[in-house]
């Protein structure tokens, strides 16, 4: 079995955001060599995640619009009194509790084994901000 790690580093620019990064790791997962097995993208942070879901804007958008309802900034949370790095960010690590912290895909015929609307996401709940995910691609060349 061969085992491939990545780095992917990209930008956030909103405070809740999905920021699609499928063709990245698509792009990884070819080039990793591995023909069949799997593909693991881990978060590397405590306010951002990883999903699988639709890209369709307005659905985004509305989970936009869920996370902001569900974990409102500001609502008076303890984390908040002394903030690190200067955030008031509690909401966005309730957040990453509804959220996952890694993925794992198929990989066949060398690519990412997705369904026809399934594309991956990386959660920011606390942007914008340099982030990166992790990537082990392991399996069979």
């Amino acid at each position: 079995m061969k085992q491939v790690v990545r780095t992917i580093a990209f930008e956030t620019h909103a405070p809740f955001e999905f920021v699609d990064i499928t063709s990245r790791v698509r792009a990884e997962v070819r080039s990793s060599g591995i023909r069949s097995g799997a593909a693991t993208i881990v978060s590397r942070h405590t306010t951002g995640g990883v999903a699988v879901n639709e890209r369709d804007p307005e659905l985004q958008a509305d989970m936009v619009d869920w996370l902001r309802r569900t974990f409102p900034p500001r609502a008076g949370y303890r984390h908040d009194v002394e903030p690190v790095d200067d955030r008031l960010n509690a909401h966005a690590h309730l957040a990453c509790l509804a959220l996952r912290a890694s993925e794992t895909l198929l990989v066949k015929d060398g690519d990412l084994d997705l369904g026809a609307w399934q594309a991956v996401f990386f959660v920011e709940c606390d942007g914008g901000r340099a982030r990166e995910v992790a990537l082990l691609v392991r399996g069979e060349p």
